[in-house]
């Protein structure tokens, strides 16, 4: 049971049993106790007045997380009393002491840096008034003070550094909270963009080529329209499972891989590119992870439509290589381009970071003899 406790963050329930158990032991033993002894001498208080000190000094602890100054204030104040009318000798100052700690933790853990500094402040000069006058043969006055230190500020450093490293665990956990949104976020946002971007640019070419036939061929208008339904309906399919996947249960297909690019290559003859795949698996066991599998038919498909949108009509070929811990990627084509100024586009930047999140090498530029060519590198693990 008591290793169970230890494992684990104690609930609201749990941590008021631990403080009632604690005000029961120093109320009701340790504090009476010490408040019973007399020195030397002395004169003794009634017994109903030594076990009133000592339950004043320990049963506030059951409270000291709802009201921790209180409980702070409330036994220095006794701890001071008791110790300048005599009810507990200066020697028995030990009792009080522990209550004094457990208070004085508990201010630093729950209450902000200032407010429980200027409490611990008070109390200690409210404690040491006490200890100072009733100073004796058992410590100076400077040795009172000291003692009263003792006291309060080694369990307040205790408290307020619990309190410091909770508060960096928190700060970190909102960071990491905020950084897995954002990439989520840039996630969401590269597969739509790819989605949509593809599925646009075919839709457009087969627009035009059914705007431009429809008086003279009416049939190949209506292939063109029935392109672009198909088209259309695939695009909603793989919107829907990017979108479907921030609703938490909402169910969504399969993540395309390296299965459906003799899919996409049909599909970018629609738009006037002859595409030439070429997909090599010299590890026929090889299992490429799904995430590796995604972000490589994401950059064909991504390269692809960069041939249909810039450079169609053209040939393209697509080698994809699969070996035991990488898997190799090339898309050339042999089409004219326009000069880009601007830099990289929105495609190339999310190829590039597709590329980056797994670890691999990512080139793009223009070829010596012409055309264009997107290549690429992505490491995976195989799983033991």
């Amino acid at each position: 049971m008591t290793a169970l406790l230890l494992s684990r963050r104690l609930r609201p329930a749990e941590l008021y049993i631990v403080d009632v158990v604690l005000a029961v032991a120093v109320g009701g033993l340790l504090c009476p106790y010490a408040a019973l002894a007399s020195p030397d001498g002395g004169v003794r208080e009634p017994l109903w007045v030594s076990i009133l000190v000592g339950m004043l000094l320990g049963l506030p602890l059951a409270v000291r997380r709802r009201w921790p100054i209180t409980v702070a204030v409330v036994i220095s104040s006794v701890t001071t009393v008791a110790l300048v009318t005599g009810v507990i000798p200066n020697f028995a100052a030990a009792a009080p002491a522990f209550a004094i700690g457990l208070s004085f933790y508990t201010v630093a853990a729950s209450t902000a840096t200032r407010r429980s500094v200027l409490s611990a402040a008070g109390c200690f000069a409210l404690v040491s008034v006490g200890l100072v006058l009733t100073a004796g043969d058992l410590w100076s006055r400077t040795g009172a003070v000291g003692y009263a230190a003792v006291m309060i500020t080694p369990a307040w450093l205790i408290g307020w550094l619990i309190r410091e490293r909770r508060a960096l665990a928190a700060r970190q956990s909102d960071h990491l909270v905020r950084q897995a949104a954002t990439e989520e976020r840039l996630r969401v946002a590269r597969e739509l963009h790819d989605v949509v971007a593809h599925t646009l640019s075919l839709i457009v070419v087969k627009a035009a080529v059914a705007n431009h036939v429809a008086e003279a061929d009416p049939r190949e208008a209506g292939a063109a329209l029935r392109v672009i339904e198909e088209t259309g309906r695939t695009a909603l399919t793989d919107v829907r499972r990017v979108l479907g996947v921030l609703r938490e249960g909402t169910p969504y297909a399969p993540t395309p891989g390296l299965d459906e690019l003799p899919v996409l290559a049909r599909q970018a003859a629609i738009g006037g590119v002859d595409v030439q795949l070429d997909v090599r698996r010299e590890e026929p066991a090889a299992v490429v992870p799904e995430s590796v599998s995604l972000a490589v038919y994401r950059i064909v498909q991504e390269a692809v439509t960069n041939v249909v949108k810039h450079a169609a009509p053209a040939a393209c070929r697509a080698t994809v290589t699969v070996t035991l811990d990488e898997v190799r990627v090339e898309v050339t084509d042999d089409g004219r381009r326009p000069v880009l100024t601007g830099g990289e586009g929105h495609g190339l930047t999310g190829m590039r970071e597709r590329v980056a999140l797994h670890g691999g090498e990512f080139t793009a530029g223009s070829r010596s003899g012409g055309g264009f060519a997107v290549t690429a590198r992505l490491p995976y693990r195989v799983a033991a």
